[in-house]
Order: structure tokens, then C-alpha cells, then sequence
């Protein structure tokens, strides 16, 4: 199908300039998908500035991705050309491994980030293995739905992976492009959530998202008021807090979950873990399976990320945006190629 042009940083944090590749052929198991929309996220910045230490340049961001079917190779299975699909951090795993065949495919140890070694979202097509193009359901818009793919089933992994129960109470750290998500989430669940925030402007925003109450992460009065009440405590940022503080805030049997990725050490005291039998955690992104029952969970409750368009043309902009802390709560490039 000829070059694919796209947007791509040549070196750790320089700017993005368009860029032309040659794919090769389609591999047997991959298909090509035309992008129309494009999640700006995290940790494509981190990837664009090298921050992992893993990127190769150029790179080409973008793992949030929405857009159609246009070709299928021999293998794939299960899609249609010109169905609307989306495509999340990993783009393919082994498929043979015991992580796959047991439905834990973002487990297997040979599975390709989107956008390490190969080029991303920010571009005209992109590629994937059969699996990981997850059909969008009716109902919900392909315009904002691309941060599910990464955002949406990072925070929604907890619920069920460690089955959740709608009586549990759970706490949110960081209300911002995975918290606000994981607010929804909790609130649609069943759950009594409360919202942790350094932002005393963002108390308002976090209840309208669904948050029974608000409490400051800065402030040590207000934490120890909720000594062992939270049943799950999901962290979405990536700055070191008081941690000590915020274990104290589980109840029995309680989880200090990590999905923002914390750069720093982590101190923990085993004694505070030992009283109460808790636990601390963390995970990544999902399955292909689960992410589709992300989907069909947000039709059902009609959850959408909040967004903020950027013509892909402008993603320079956009990426500026997002550094600046200023998103509310996530940035959507739409394709102009």
C-alpha cells in the first residue's frame, strides 16, 4: 500500500517532524488500520524523551489509536475490512505461550509495545496482530474513545483482576487523565470513592466525575481521618507521595495498587502490611478480552473519557499541552493527513 507517512521524533525530546517509512508487506497475522483518531498519553512523552531508556529513533508515538480496517493478512481472523477497531499499548504476543492461551496475552513475554521497535499511532495506518485490534461497539463515539485503549483498561484492570465487589470502598490518587477515568469507573462499579488530589481546584471537577468525597494528598490530617477504611487504593500518578500515609488508609485485606508508573523507590515498613494483611501492587495495561469488556462496560454506563481535540497536524501543540499539565483530561489527535 505504499510509504505510510506519520509524525516522528529523531532524537530525545525534539519536536516531531513528518516522516515517511516504507512497512514492508503485511505480515499473515497483522492487519493495517487507517487511523482517524489518535489518544496523546503519557507515556508516549516518556518514550519520546527516552525517559525508560528504551527508545530506538526515530519514534513514532501514538498507542491510543481508533480507525478501520483496510487490509488483513492470510490469518487474521474475526475482523471485516472498514470495521472501526482500536489498538492500545501492545500490538501483538506469541499467541501460544501459556499467558495467551490461558486469555493473559499482555503477560506473554514476547509481546510488542506498539510503539518500541515499530511505529505508532501518530500516523496515516498503523499495524497490528489480529487480536489486539479490538472492535468498537456501537454506542460508543470512535472521536473519544482511542484513551480506553491505554488510560481506560489501565484503570479498569483492577476491578477485575481482583474482583472488586460494588460494596468496596476505593480510593483514587491523582484526578487527571487515568484518575479521572478510574473515578468513572468506580462510581459505575458500585463503589464508594473517594478522590485524592494536590489540586484543591480539581475537588469540584473530581466529584461531578463521581467521587463521594475529596480529600487532599498533601494534607496529613485529612488522610489519617480515613485510617483503615479504603478497600483499594489505586495510584495514577507518577511523583512520590507519603506512602506510609496513604497504606495507612486501608482496611483489611486492603491494596495500595500502582498504575501510574513511580520512578522513585517506594518505601514500605513490612509491619504496616503485616497489620491487616494488606497488600501492595501494581499492573499495566489488559488483555485483548478484557479491553473488550472495558468497552461494552462503558457503553453500558455510557463512560467516555473527557478529551481534547488536536488536528494531528498540530500535535507539537498538543504534546506542549499535555506537558504543561493543563489537558483536561486526556488529548485526542484527529487524523489530517
Amino acid at each position: 500500500m505504499g510509504k505510510i507517512r506519520a509524525w516522528a521524533a529523531k532524537a530525545p525530546g525534539q519536536k516531531l517532524e513528518l516522516y515517511e517509512y516504507e512497512p514492508g508487506p503485511l505480515g499473515d497475522d497483522e492487519v493495517e488500520i487507517a487511523v482517524e483518531h489518535c489518544g496523546v498519553c503519557h507515556s508516549d512523552l516518556s518514550m519520546i524523551d527516552n525517559d525508560w531508556q528504551f527508545t530506538t529513533y526515530p519514534i513514532v508515538p501514538g498507542h491510543e489509536i481508533v480507525g478501520r480496517v483496510v487490509a488483513m493478512g492470510p490469518q487474521a481472523r474475526g475482523l471485516e475490512i472498514g470495521q472501526r477497531v482500536g489498538v492500545g499499548w501492545a500490538n501483538s504476543s506469541c499467541l501460544h505461550c501459556a499467558s495467551c492461551l490461558g486469555g493473559e496475552h499482555h503477560q506473554c513475554a514476547d509481546s510488542r509495545a506498539t510503539i518500541s521497535n515499530h511505529p505508532g499511532g501518530f500516523a496515516e495506518r498503523v499495524r497490528a496482530q489480529w487480536p489486539w485490534a479490538v472492535p468498537l461497539p456501537a454506542g460508543l463515539s470512535p472521536a473519544v474513545a482511542g484513551p480506553l485503549f491505554c488510560g481506560g483498561i489501565t484503570v479498569f484492570t483492577p476491578f477485575i483482576a481482583y474482583d472488586i465487589s460494588p460494596l468496596s470502598r476505593v480510593g483514587v490518587v491523582g484526578i487527571g487523565g487515568l484518575g479521572h477515568l478510574a473515578v468513572k469507573f468506580a462510581k459505575a462499579w458500585g463503589c464508594e470513592v473517594t478522590a485524592f488530589t494536590s489540586s484543591p481546584a480539581k475537588s469540584r471537577e473530581a466529584k461531578a466525575l463521581g467521587a463521594h468525597r475529596v480529600v487532599s494528598s498533601t494534607d496529613p490530617e485529612a488522610i489519617a481521618q480515613l485510617a483503615k477504611k479504603l478497600d483499594l487504593l489505586i495510584v495514577t500518578v507518577n511523583v512520590p507521595l507519603d506512602w506510609p500515609a496513604l497504606i495507612s488508609t486501608l482496611a483489611p485485606h486492603g491494596r495500595l495498587h500502582f498504575v501510574g508508573a513511580v520512578l522513585e523507590p517506594v518505601p514500605v515498613k513490612v509491619f504496616s502490611l503485616l497489620d491487616g494483611q494488606k497488600c501492595v501492587s501494581g499492573s499495566a495495561i489488559g488483555s485483548p478480552t478484557d479491553m473488550a469488556q472495558m468497552l461494552d462496560f462503558c457503553v453500558r454506563h455510557r463512560i467516555e473519557p473527557q478529551v481534547e481535540h488536536f488536528p494531528m497536524s498540530r500535535v507539537n501543540e498538543a504534546l506542549a499541552h499535555l506537558r504543561s499539565g493543563k489537558a483536561r483530561y486526556r488529548v485526542v489527535l484527529d487524523a489530517d493527513f
